[in-house]
């Protein structure tokens, strides 16, 4: 293969990578960000969206088996956003290491379940038909799921961004943040608001393991993958924000790909120390909400 069809189809798999680390990434950051809650059973959700994907539709995905795997991921990860929010709330005031243990300690249960569940074997699924060849354009060839997941990626991260930002959903969000008791004032309960902040990030976190399930094929010691990369895209973005994980996400998906594409021996030293040199710069992140919503 010509070396700019290798540079071109390594800068396209970081484009869907990032996008996809982005989706992970962005319910990690609005929880911790918007809501100061250190959730580290973020991986165990991407995880068990993975093995959803693979248990509802087999190795071979269908369009019907694809759509009623979607419906089962978001009501997994709604159910699970609600629970977390439950179990977390007697320490939303106390310090971060609480719930990090509290979180890890679930993420641990959720990956024995997993793994007494589906086995320790890697369960592989692969897209449906129509998604499942390539597309060839100008002699180049890349595959078509890979094409299809950067478009919905992109739309589910436009749609978070809108949402967030641009919506009185999201403006409820931040003034919950702000000013918790003015919120009550005028007849909204925070729990209600907090709930639905977890419910969100869970959504993207099991929709984001359904939609990787053919890329990265369900196994144990995914979960834990994901979730140092989404922390890393978290800190180098910036907590509680959005448009700081996007841009850490596709630029971390960049430097994994070509990375490996160039340098397959040290691409996980290019991932890390682009972090370091980050982290030098902008100590706090690209952009970023301290904990609780100051800036």
């Amino acid at each position: 293969m010509p070396t700019a069809q290798i540079a071109l189809t390594a800068m396209v798999n970081g484009l869907a990578i990032g996008l996809l680390l982005f989706i992970t990434a962005a319910g990690l950051s609005l929880i911790f960000g918007m809501m100061d809650v250190l959730n580290l059973a973020h991986g165990a959700l991407f995880l068990t969206g993975a093995y959803l994907a693979w248990w509802i539709g087999g190795e071979q995905q269908t369009w019907p088996s694809l759509g009623r795997a979607v419906v089962a991921v978001v009501v997994f990860g709604a159910a699970a956003g609600g629970l977390l929010s439950l179990l977390t709330a007697p320490l939303s005031r106390r310090s971060h290491l609480e719930q990090a243990l509290l979180t890890l300690g679930i993420a641990l249960v959720a990956a024995d379940v997993l793994s007494a569940l589906f086995g320790d074997d890697v369960r592989a699924t692969e897209p449906p038909a129509g998604l499942a060849g390539t597309v060839t354009v100008a002699g180049w060839s890349y595959p078509s799921y890979r094409l299809a997941l950067v478009g919905v990626a992109a739309l589910l991260a436009a749609a978070v961004y809108w949402t967030v930002e641009r919506t009185s959903l999201g403006a409820l969000f931040r003034a919950t943040v702000g000013d918790r008791d003015m919120v009550a004032a005028v007849g909204v309960d925070p729990r209600l608001v907090r709930g639905g902040v977890f419910v969100l990030g869970s959504v993207l976190a099991t929709l984001a393991g359904l939609l990787g399930a053919p890329i990265y094929h369900a196994r144990p010691g995914l979960d834990t993958t994901i979730l140092v990369l989404a922390l890393v895209v978290v800190v180098v973005g910036g907590l509680g924000s959005i448009r700081g994980p996007l841009i850490a996400a596709l630029l971390f998906g960049q430097v994994e790909s070509v990375g490996r594409a160039v340098l397959p021996g040290l691409a996980s030293f290019l991932l890390f120390g682009t972090l370091a040199a980050v982290l030098v710069v902008r100590p706090r992140g690209l952009f970023t909400l301290a904990p609780g919503g100051r800036r």
